[in-house]
């Protein structure tokens, strides 16, 4: 079994790793566009163009199925992606937890990349999703560059600048960007002070894992045996996993596995 996944930078790590927890034994490629990164400020066209790149690459090496593991990707490309790819490969795109993190009663804050936050994609899930509950939209500029180049002070600042725009009565966090998941813990001790009630934090990934297993008809495995092949490609180029990727306990679990090329 083999699972693909792409993004335009690292913020695939989170979904690859919950791959790896649910099956060790899934040979993983990891397709990312460092050179066309960032695609959230881009147009449309422009990330549906990378995304279609990006996504060639990986399938390239006929993987089971494909994870889209970017909300950007996912708003802009996913219909152009499964046009080309499925019925051959699966297309797994990510959506925003904002339903999980609705049931909780709210209220709910939603941290996003500036494009994404008050958009319509974003709107109409909340109209869908949280029609109910009291939902604060907070942007999060810098952020995802930020965890993308493992920049230790960039990332602080960033989530400091975002935690002071979420209302102190949030009892849930929408991590809507697949960067922000790498930091969650830096995120939730922002947002839940000492002797604040507890904040529930959701992100895509763990569900975006276990809807492609889904997708294949293959069931979790945790028990089972490690595989020893992981592909990394860099804009189409074979490579290893990136240095700032090492950063990340995600990375690190993925470093485990030898990569192949």
């Amino acid at each position: 079994m083999k699972i693909a996944l792409m993004d335009s930078g690292i913020g695939l790590l989170a979904a690859a790793a919950a791959v790896r927890r649910l099956r060790p034994d899934a040979d993983l490629v990891l397709s990312s566009d460092p050179d066309g990164m960032p695609w959230g400020p881009r147009t449309p066209d422009y990330v549906t163009e990378h995304a279609l790149g990006v996504a060639r690459a990986a399938a390239a090496h006929r993987p089971d199925a494909l994870i889209v593991a970017c909300n950007t990707a996912s708003v802009h490309a996913l219909p152009a992606l499964r046009a080309e790819l499925e019925p051959g490969i699966p297309v797994v795109g990510t959506v925003p937890a904002i339903k999980p993190a609705a049931a909780s009663g709210g209220p709910v804050a939603i941290w996003a990349t500036p494009a994404t936050t008050g958009s319509p994609y974003q709107r109409n899930l909340i109209r869908e999703f949280a029609g109910s509950v009291d939902v604060t939209e907070v942007p999060c500029p810098g952020l995802a560059d930020a965890v993308q180049h493992a920049d230790e002070d960039a990332v602080d600042r960033a989530i400091a600048a975002a935690a002071a725009l979420t209302p102190d009565d949030v009892r849930a966090v929408v991590l809507g960007c697949t960067h922000y998941e790498l930091v969650a813990e830096r995120i939730r001790a922002a947002v839940q002070p000492a002797g604040r009630p507890p904040v529930d934090l959701h992100g895509s990934a763990g569900a975006v894992a276990a809807q492609a297993l889904r997708r294949i008809g293959a069931a979790p495995a945790p028990a089972a045996t490690l595989s020893t092949s992981l592909a990394v490609l860099l804009s189409g180029r074979p490579s290893g996993l990136p240095e700032a990727a090492l950063t990340y306990a995600e990375g690190r679990l993925l470093a485990a596995v030898a990569p192949t090329g």
